[in-house]
């Protein structure tokens, strides 16, 4: 007989992907925004595309993980002060933050 461990049925561990893209300021162009996402959530991080010069920067992602850590991740940028969209940042089905 099969146990399944106990927390299994308390956490959703459904895993989902979300595109999004943001543009920061200067202020954050030396900030390690993606290190600390890397370090600080459970999501794994794919570059889909990035554009950064001294005055500022555009960065498009696709986050995988569950809602509640894609939910937290979302919120930290925000804190940081970056402009969030959803999508890669082109101009269909791109809704900003």
């Amino acid at each position: 007989m099969l146990l399944r461990p106990r927390y299994a049925r308390q956490t959703s561990y459904v895993k989902t992907k979300k595109n999004i893209h943001f543009e920061f300021s200067q202020d954050l162009v030396r900030e390690p925004l993606l290190y600390q996402i890397n370090r600080s959530f459970d999501v794994v991080v794919n570059i889909r595309g990035a554009s950064v010069t001294d005055d500022g920067g555009f960065i498009a992602l696709e986050l995988e993980g569950t809602a509640e850590e894609l939910q937290r991740v979302l919120d930290y940028l925000v804190g940081q002060g970056v402009k969030l969209g959803e999508g890669l940042g082109d101009d269909e089905g791109s809704q900003e933050r």
